[in-house]
This record gives C-alpha cells, sequence and structure tokens, in this order.
C-alpha cells in the first residue's frame, strides 16, 4: 500500500539529522509537519474504512451462517417428509453456505490483521508527529532567541561604531564652540551698551558746560 510506505518513510525519518542538514529548519520541520498531518488523517481515513469493512465481513459471515442452519432445517424437514430430492438439494444449498462462511473466515482474518496494521502506523505517525511539534517548538524557541542576540550584538556593534562616537564628538565640539560663540556675542554686546552709556553720560555732560557757558555770557553782556 502506497499510503503506508509514505508513512513508514516519515516514521523512520530522523528529525534532528535532516534538521542539522537543512537550510531552512524552520520551514523543513513545518513541511514535515504538514505532511506527518496529511499522512495522519489518511491512515485515519483508511482505520476507520477498514473496520467498517470488518464489520460487514463479520455481518455477510453470521447471515450466511444463518443461511446454513436455516438450509439445514429445511434437509431435515424434507428428510421427515420423506423428500430426499428436496433433503440433498436443501443439503446443497447449506454446503454452499457453509463454504461461503468458511471462506468470510479467512477473509475476516485478514481483514483483522489489516486493521491491525493500520492501527499500528496510525500510533507510531501520531507519536512521531507529537515528536516533531516538540521539535519544532524548540527550533522555533531557539531560533527566536538568536534573533534576539543577533538584534542586542547589532544594537552594541552599532552604539560602539567609531565613526558613529568620532561623529558624536565632532557635533559635540561644534555645539560648544557655538556656545561660545554665542556667549562672546552677549559678552560683546554688554560691553557695548556700558560703552555707550559712558558715551552718553560724557556727552550730556559736555553739553551742560556748553550750556552754562552761553548763560554766563549773556549775563555779562547784559
Amino acid at each position: 500500500m502506497a499510503l503506508l510506505e509514505r508513512v513508514a518513510t516519515l516514521i523512520r525519518a530522523n528529525l534532528n539529522d535532516m534538521v542539522d542538514r537543512a537550510e531552512n529548519p524552520e520551514k523543513l520541520l513545518k513541511q514535515i509537519i504538514l505532511d506527518m498531518q496529511n499522512q495522519f488523517l489518511q491512515v485515519k481515513t483508511q482505520v476507520a474504512i477498514a473496520i467498517a469493512d470488518l464489520h460487514l465481513l463479520e455481518k455477510k459471515k453470521k447471515e450466511n451462517a444463518d443461511k446454513e442452519v436455516e438450509w439445514m432445517r429445511k434437509a431435515e424437514l424434507a428428510v421427515e417428509k420423506k423428500q430426499d430430492d428436496l433433503a440433498r438439494a436443501a443439503l446443497d444449498r447449506a454446503l454452499s453456505y457453509k463454504q461461503f462462511t468458511a471462506s468470510f473466515d479467512e477473509q475476516i482474518a485478514d481483514q483483522r490483521a489489516q486493521v491491525e496494521i493500520l492501527k499500528g502506523a496510525l500510533q507510531k505517525l501520531d507519536a512521531k508527529l507529537a515528536e516533531a511539534h516538540a521539535k519544532a517548538d524548540l527550533l522555533l524557541a531557539q531560533s527566536r532567541r538568536a534573533r534576539s542576540m543577533d538584534k542586542a550584538t547589532s544594537a552594541q556593534l552599532a552604539a560602539d561604531d567609531r565613526n558613529k562616537v568620532a561623529t558624536l564628538e565632532r557635533m559635540k565640539t561644534r555645539i560648544q564652540h557655538a556656545e561660545a560663540v554665542s556667549q562672546a556675542k552677549v559678552e560683546i554686546m554688554a560691553g557695548d551698551d556700558i560703552e555707550h552709556r559712558l558715551n552718553m553720560l560724557e556727552k550730556d555732560d559736555q553739553i551742560d558746560k556748553m550750556l552754562a557757558e552761553m548763560k554766563d555770557r549773556k549775563a555779562l553782556k547784559a
């Protein structure tokens, strides 16, 4: 049976080796799990069909056994009635049903064996599927940790990048220089303002003196 051959291949598969050799372990495991789930459903369906067929064979066997008993009863009745021809015909029919019953016994035995094989394959595949799920969970957790570590390392490397550090230092120097220039301008402006005020005081004083002199001259003329 091709289905059982595929199932056997999946059951025999060494997941650890397959994962170790795979370029993309996560993708491989997802595909394996998908295949196993598909095969599991197919085998489960086959088990149900095989069991149904077994019940049908057992039912047919019972029907034939009942008919054998019925024709034997008819044969006995024919003998009682001294109808040997009818008795022989009834016995012939009873014998045929007995042979059918025997053939059903053989088919039932084969069918039961087939059911057990399918049940065994289903159980093994179920266990393998559970193993694959567990392996996938571990692998995904490892992958997430690896990605987190990679991001953290990349961030650390980025923070330690000499070019970036040098750039930050240059920016710091520029900012400090700009601050110094601004402060110097403020101080210069403050100095200019004081000088201007002092000059205005001197000018006012000079004007006052000139005004006083003019008043004195006019007073003398008068």
